[in-house]
């Protein structure tokens, strides 16, 4: 432990949906702490299951702020027991859960200003909250709010325009007004409201702290191109509501020393700095390093698309985010709902369950795949609103069946393709120096990534993101700590571990898949209009 003693060092946090996790990264930028807090296996006086109760409609989904409370008293009590020393750490900053929100009493700021450091938090802070149970990302109960909200500002397109997303269930502005309109007195009783992440950051910092520009995109409503609070949505969502959230800021801005209380109890120094804290998806964003240009994909259950965007054309679907490391710039998100499990199922299908089989097809059939496209929804999407499979001749006439190579190939050509046509729509373009950073399941397959590489043209990277929310968190401390200087992200971050390049695009990919990509979206609008009726 004397070793590690002297390592100077940043502390990431991620306050996520089943657990508080926590590294530590030194200025080689080496992780060389890391230990968490599982919300159903260490907290089961709390009763959750996936750190959540899901309520009996159904919809409504909350975590007990409490349990998040003590979670890192108990992390904080391990790190000390376990010999860490906190006077080491130069700066900390953390991730949340995006869209949750906290719900702070009144009179509770002048608690968390004063607390005794003979004290665990927990103790301390139970009379300091609202609402005992915080709504979360998995809430599906406000679609009367989100109704509401739209029409009071002309619209689903307008919303997204304004805010980066159209309304969404689990957005933060859709359940404040649920509170607000189901709970008046609650609402009444409540000085501050904080998304997870500034809550989080609020306990280390013995004040409120302000939400930052990127989680705050979370909301429905922030203007993500001004970043001000849309006067429109705080009406249409809550009265008073400007004021209970405080004035947002910017992403890397340090928004004060550490409490009087970490210092005493735990021996952090008294200028550690806290950096503000930001949504998990923005962090994770950082922990893999996106510069300009760059796109990671993420290859699980459903396949998530995050994108690094200078001048975003927010849609009806995906979300646009400000950017965590570069005030400037913005950030994308789309989600694929049809990803892994789409992918098993073709597997067991079509190369017997093996996924070497399913590796030789893609080898064995050529770019293009003799122009048969491939469309593979078992569940409904969500980017586009379709359902089943359809596949279609090179003369764009609709089939029943593939040859198994061919429904392979169009199966992998037809995911990848769709990624593009709709990270294009918002604004992202592939330059010269793009990069694409793999992970998830999927990842691990070479020939399901060279397909990658051949459509979007360019070359792809696998990296290790494990903790990516936690160690981009910690790089952000860093960023923080460098700010003042106008450091780019980028240059702090050089030291980190090497990506591997794993694919690049076979030459000649571009003139193949240029026209298929144009079909594919052509293809997709002629469906949708056969489910839906014709396009609004």
């Amino acid at each position: 432990m004397a070793e590690r003693a002297a390592r100077r060092c940043c502390l990431g946090w991620d306050f996520s949906t089943q657990q508080v996790k926590v590294v530590a990264v030194d200025a080689e930028l080496s992780v060389f702490y890391e230990d968490s807090v599982q919300f159903d296996r260490d907290l089961v006086e709390f009763g959750t299951q996936g750190g959540v109760h899901v309520h009996k409609d159904g919809l409504t989904v909350t975590s007990p702020v409490l349990m998040w409370v003590q979670a890192l008293d108990i992390i904080l009590e391990k790190m000390k027991a376990s010999g860490f020393d906190f006077s080491q750490v130069l700066a900390l900053s953390g991730a949340g859960q995006q869209h949750g929100s906290v719900y702070w009493k009144t009179g509770a700021s002048q608690v968390l200003t004063s607390l005794s450091p003979d004290l665990p938090l927990r103790e301390q802070l139970q009379a300091c909250f609202s609402i005992s149970n915080c709504p979360v990302w998995m809430d599906s109960s406000t679609a009367a709010q989100c109704r509401q909200l739209e029409a009071a500002v002309g619209g689903a397109q307008a919303l997204s325009r304004l805010t980066g997303s159209r309304a969404y269930e689990r957005f933060t502005g859709n359940q404040i007004a649920k509170i607000y309109q189901q709970n008046p007195e609650a609402y009444s009783h409540t000085e501050r409201i904080s998304l997870v992440s500034s809550f989080a950051a609020s306990l280390f910092l013995g004040s409120y702290s302000p939400v930052d520009y990127s989680d705050g995109s979370g909301m429905n409503l922030l203007q993500i191109q001004d970043k001000v609070w849309s006067q429109a949505c705080l009406g249409a969502c809550a009265p008073r509501l400007e004021e209970k959230l405080g004035r947002p800021v910017p992403s890397c801005s340090v928004v004060g020393p550490i409490s009087s209380y970490f210092v005493q109890r735990y021996g952090f120094p008294p200028g550690c700095k806290v950096v503000a804290f930001t949504g998990d998806n923005p962090a994770s964003l950082a922990g893999m390093r996106l510069e300009e240009g760059d796109i990671a994909v993420s290859l699980g259950t459903s396949d998530t698309l995050f994108l690094w965007l200078q001048e975003p054309t927010p849609a009806l679907e995906g979300h646009i985010f400000c950017n965590p490391v570069d005030p400037q710039h913005y950030m994308a998100l789309l989600c694929f709902k049809n990803g892994s499990l789409m992918r098993e199922k073709i597997r067991d299908e079509s190369a017997s369950g093996s996924w070497s089989e399913f590796s030789k097809a893609l080898q064995s059939t050529e770019m293009g795949n003799g122009g048969n496209l491939g469309f593979y929804f078992d569940v409904m999407e969500i980017t586009p609103e379709i359902i089943g499979r359809h596949r279609f001749s090179a003369e764009n006439r609709e089939v029943s069946a593939f040859p198994r190579e061919v429904e392979i190939r169009a199966l992998i050509e037809g995911q990848f393709m769709a990624k593009k046509i709709h990270a294009e729509a918002l604004g992202y373009r592939v330059m010269p120096k793009t990069k694409i950073l793999a992970t998830g399941g999927a990842s691990h397959n070479r020939d399901i990534l060279q397909v990658l590489a051949d459509v979007f043209g360019a070359p792809v990277y696998i990296i290790d993101t494990a903790n990516s929310a936690c160690v981009g968190s910690a790089y952000r401390a860093f960023h923080g700590l460098a700010a003042g200087t106008d450091m780019p992200f980028a240059e702090i971050v050089k030291l980190a571990p090497d990506r591997r390049l794993v694919a690049t695009p076979t030459p000649g990919a571009s003139q193949v898949y240029e026209a298929l990509l144009q079909r594919y979206a052509m293809l997709e609008q002629r469906i949708l209009s056969q489910t839906r009726g014709p396009p609004e």
